[in-house]
């Protein structure tokens, strides 16, 4: 498993909700690459419950969201935007796990349409939620030029799971 790269991290004015390091108010996701599929280890914090002690659905829906464009960003090199999402809540989460494993990887593409299967379990590997994410992808030059996005590494070493 080879950690990705944040191709952003750098960037001044960089605060993605989902992925910056720096945003205070963020989810703060870190990505790997784990074969056909990427993989985020990830600490729920009390500040994002809906009911007592349980992961609130939309922080649900935005760890799935994100985790799918790094998909797009990684397996095709390039950018895009959601134009659709399903997403199916099968159990709650505790924000007292340790840690909640995500995983994503493309179903299908057709031209500029992306299909994304993304799935989250909690500590004990049981399968909570999932959701389907319809991707509409940009062209190489339209992703350099609006998102400022070249491409999209990993680390050389392989590296073990953060927990």
């Amino acid at each position: 498993m080879k950690k990705i790269v944040n191709p952003w991290k750098d960037m001044e004015g960089y605060n993605c909700f989902g992925c910056a390091p720096c945003n205070e108010a963020g989810v703060k996701m870190e990505f790997y690459e784990d074969g056909d599929e990427v993989v985020c280890y990830w600490r729920p914090r009390p500040e994002y419950q809906g009911w007592f002690n349980t992961l609130h659905g939309g922080i649900q829906a935005v760890l799935l969201d994100e985790i799918c464009a790094w998909v797009i960003l990684r397996r095709l090199q390039t950018t895009g935007v959601t134009s659709r999402m399903e997403t199916r809540y099968r159990k709650s989460v505790s924000t007292n796990d340790e840690y909640l494993v995500l995983r994503a990887s493309v179903r299908e593409q057709k031209r500029n349409l992306v299909v994304v299967d993304a799935r989250l379990f909690n500590r004990a590997g049981e399968l909570c939620t999932e959701a389907v994410c319809t991707y509409f992808t940009f062209s190489p030059e339209k992703a350099e030029k609006e998102m400022f996005f070249r491409r999209c590494d990993v680390e050389e070493e392989d590296v073990q799971p953060p927990f």
